[in-house]
């Protein structure tokens, strides 16, 4: 299997994964700066040009991360991330959505269009007048997410999932784009710390390290 990785949220959800499992695989870095992802090779396996992209090695292709990383998940790793019963993962599964619908997607729509507008308004619509309601919308996901941790160490309680990695990813994105969370909300702040202090939080933080090698 190949990993196509770029900068980015999404690919750090790979990276991050992979470094939770402890799992190798190949990779190869697409540089989306220089619009790599938008070239005709790369459109031929992921036709939307998104990344991360897993190759496998029959020439299939999976594109996007959380799609990855339940492949990854259900052939690989014995459900280590989703969870081991299909109660579990029914329960990573909606963790999953509600991170999905209440910040990732208001959160990256508002940076595409402000701070990110000059590198995509050209690639995809964006919607600069939405911008600041988007990130309003944002910021209210992370209140109810806030409400959702209250005092446990997990979104699925005592068990770190697929889940925490997709919002730890956001969270730090949302904070060097200028959509920090609110430090009141002190059940997410102290969800924070604690993913911080994991491995794979550090190991994932730059993803033009390592290709090829252990995430």
């Amino acid at each position: 299997m190949k990993l196509y990785q770029s900068l980015g949220p999404n690919p750090r959800v790979v990276l991050m994964y992979l470094a939770e499992t402890g799992l190798v695989v190949d990779r190869q870095f697409i540089d989306i700066m220089a619009a790599e992802n938008r070239k005709p090779e790369f459109c031929a396996k992921s036709p939307l040009g998104h990344t991360p992209l897993l190759e496998l090695d029959d020439g299939a292709c999976i594109a996007e991360s959380i799609a990855i990383c339940e492949y990854l998940d259900e052939t690989l790793n014995a459900h280590a991330l989703l969870g081991a019963t299909a109660e579990d993962r029914g329960q990573t599964r909606m963790l999953l959505r509600i991170v999905d619908q209440l910040v990732v997607v208001p959160m990256t729509a508002g940076f595409r269009g402000a701070e990110g507008l000059p590198m995509f308004e050209s690639r995809l619509l964006c919607l600069p007048d939405a911008a600041a309601d988007l990130k309003r919308l944002a910021a209210d996901g992370l209140v109810q997410v806030d409400r959702l941790l209250g005092e446990g160490a997990w979104l699925a309680g005592d068990r770190f999932s697929l889940a925490d990695i997709l919002l730890y990813s956001f969270v730090e994105f949302g904070a060097m784009v200028g959509q920090p969370p609110d430090p009141a909300l002190i059940n997410l702040a102290a969800w924070r710390e604690r993913v911080a202090d994991r491995p794979s939080a550090a190991a994932s933080a730059n993803p033009q390290l390592g290709i090829g090698e252990p995430a």
